[in-house]
């Protein structure tokens, strides 16, 4: 049996917006683990006013956080109690200003990819792989195949914590290693990105190349989250996992990869915290055969539950 914590928030510490508020929504649905816990209540801006007027009139008691495709993230069974802010349609417009390409937050990477490829544009092929929205590949540095976002970043938007519009420069944002600095609180709501006119064919085959190593390497028709750990330095995630035995490895219903062990996957019914756990093993595992710190890349928010 499993008990939380009941929400002591009150909906009266919410401002009039223009978008939707949705209480105890579940989040497992919005997340590729689709596991997880409800949110106290689930705010979907109708814009970016919208957005900025929320933060500046919110209670300071009212914690949030930024949903954007799932694809990393976990959601403890207990839920999160606060506001999961949810980008919808209006930030995911792409588009071509001044020669580079500016993608809305909620722009998939790989629509954004393939927005490229229609217009002959290269440099930003590796977006195809990458799951998840432009919003979280900026505030993770997201990369694959030698390249990273910073890599490619013109400048960001963000809404920080108290509703102002802002724009960054790459170098504003201390870009490292699945790592990028943003304000405390801020959200990226637009990013522009230097692309160079390309050979549509040679992009095509590049884009393709991506696809298929992709398709032969990674899991991808279960329910996971992409990769589970950052690449330590000097080593790789899943080289370490195996090493320590934990390919395969099962708890409840939550099982790492046979076909690519940094990968996490929910085979049928597993809960947040079996999933959590599951992870927790393999750091141990890898710490005591290795010596080595895995550090989660996958983002766990909420509230863990008591089974009792």
């Amino acid at each position: 049996m499993v008990t939380s914590t009941e929400n002591s928030l009150s909906p009266a510490l919410l401002p009039q917006v223009n978008g939707r508020y949705s209480f105890g929504a579940p989040l497992s649905s919005l997340t590729w683990f689709q596991a997880g816990g409800p949110a106290f209540v689930l705010y979907k801006p109708d814009s970016s006013d919208d957005l900025q007027h929320f933060l500046q009139e919110k209670s300071a008691e009212i914690p949030y956080f930024i949903l954007g495709a799932g694809s990393n993230v976990l959601v403890r069974d207990g839920g999160y109690n606060g506001v999961v802010i949810k980008l919808g349609r209006s930030f995911s417009q792409i588009s071509m200003e001044n020669g580079e390409l500016v993608a809305g937050a909620a722009a998939l990477d790989r629509t954004v990819a393939m927005f490229a490829l229609q217009h002959q544009l290269s440099g930003i092929e590796f977006l195809v792989t990458i799951p998840g929205s432009i919003g979280g590949a900026v505030a993770m540095n997201a990369g694959c195949y030698g390249v990273e976002i910073k890599d490619v970043l013109s400048w960001v938007e963000i809404v920080d914590s108290k509703g102002n519009l802002r724009k960054l420069l790459p170098g504003d944002l201390h870009m490292t290693y699945r790592k990028a600095i943003l304000p405390e609180g801020s959200i990226v709501v637009r990013a522009a990105f230097k692309v160079a006119t390309g050979n549509a064919s040679e992009i095509q085959q590049t884009i393709q190349k991506y696809l298929d190593f992709r398709e032969e390497s990674q899991p991808m028709k279960g329910r996971t989250g992409g990769s589970t750990f950052k690449n330590p330095t000097n080593a790789k995630a899943w080289e370490l996992i195996d090493k320590a035995g934990c390919r395969g490895l099962i708890i409840g219903a939550a099982q790492m990869s046979e076909k690519h062990c940094n990968f996490m996957l929910n085979t049928g019914g597993a809960t947040a915290d079996e999933l959590e756990r599951l992870g927790e093993l393999v750091r141990q595992r890898v710490k005591e055969n290795s010596n080595l710190e895995l550090e989660w890349e996958i983002i766990r928010v909420g509230k863990k539950v008591e089974v009792v």
